[in-house]
């Protein structure tokens, strides 16, 4: 894994977000997002409620998730969200903003206050089983808060917090996901994927096994099994499940081993 700070980058992307949330109108605070069923309302519900959370959980520790008979995390998720975003709709939108930019600064201070070399408080499930390093937890989170704000964006028709300094986070952390896409496929010590991101905030990276397992790296390995080459936007999508895996098939430069190009192009960084 290749670990990095996001603590930082929380209190610059929270800005961005208050500053386009304050400029929106009637209409757009009522406009569709790609989250089904959910105006633009609803996502910055949903960002509070990741706020609330977070505060609730990391802060107070207080563990206060019922689950339903036989509820599977991801319909537990599901349930839940769609539970608070209902209720907030009773809030204005002056409202949320007033408590985003109050509990903001607190979740800050939970962040800072964080070990990065420990165990992570919620493990990133996405990366792979078994427990996760404190950071990663962290920069999952980074990259919910701005994926939210990007999708506010889309709606808006508002570009925009997509700078390299707050988007280049955003796409090293999905690219954890890459080593688990690629877990069932079994290839000799030393095969090498090379991912690479083109764009301002882009980069390349190389996932690389050992035998039994892949490990994500920034190391240049000459001659990889496979290749896979998408722009920025279309990672983060495909991340996210904004767009589908065959939409960003449709826009990638694939190369090599076919089985390593289809593994490497499904990676999924979201809980589903």
């Amino acid at each position: 894994m290749l670990p990095l700070d996001t603590r930082p980058l929380f209190p610059l992307e929270r800005q961005t977000l208050l500053e386009l949330l304050g400029s929106l109108d009637a209409a757009d605070w009522a406009k569709p997002t790609v989250c089904p069923g959910w105006d633009v309302r609803d996502v910055t519900a949903h960002i509070l409620n990741d706020y609330l959370r977070r505060i609730s959980g990391s802060r107070d520790e207080y563990g206060g998730a019922v689950f339903d008979e036989g509820e599977t995390l991801p319909a537990y998720l599901t349930r839940v969200n769609d539970e608070f975003v209902r209720a907030m709709r009773q809030c204005s939108p002056p409202l949320m903003i007033d408590l985003l930019a109050h509990l903001g600064p607190q979740l800050d201070l939970v962040w800072a206050a964080t070990d990065l070399t420990g165990p992570a408080h919620l493990n990133v499930s996405w990366a792979g089983p078994g427990t996760s390093p404190a950071w990663l937890d962290i920069a999952r989170e980074y990259t919910e808060f701005w994926v939210h704000q990007q999708q506010i964006r889309d709606a808006v028709s508002r570009p925009g917090a997509d700078d390299r300094s707050l988007t280049h986070p955003v796409l090293v952390t999905f690219l954890h996901a890459l080593p688990f896409a690629l877990h069932d496929r079994i290839r000799p010590r030393g095969t090498a994927v090379r991912f690479e991101i083109t764009g301002p905030a882009g980069g390349h990276w190389m996932a690389v096994s050992d035998g039994t397992s892949w490990d994500l790296t920034s190391t240049h390995i000459e001659d990889p099994a496979a290749s896979v080459r998408m722009d920025q936007d279309t990672v983060w999508r495909l991340a996210s499940r904004g767009i589908t895996v065959e939409t960003a098939r449709q826009r990638a430069e694939l190369h090599g081993d076919s089985e390593l190009t289809e593994a490497a192009t499904a990676l999924l960084a979201v809980v589903a």
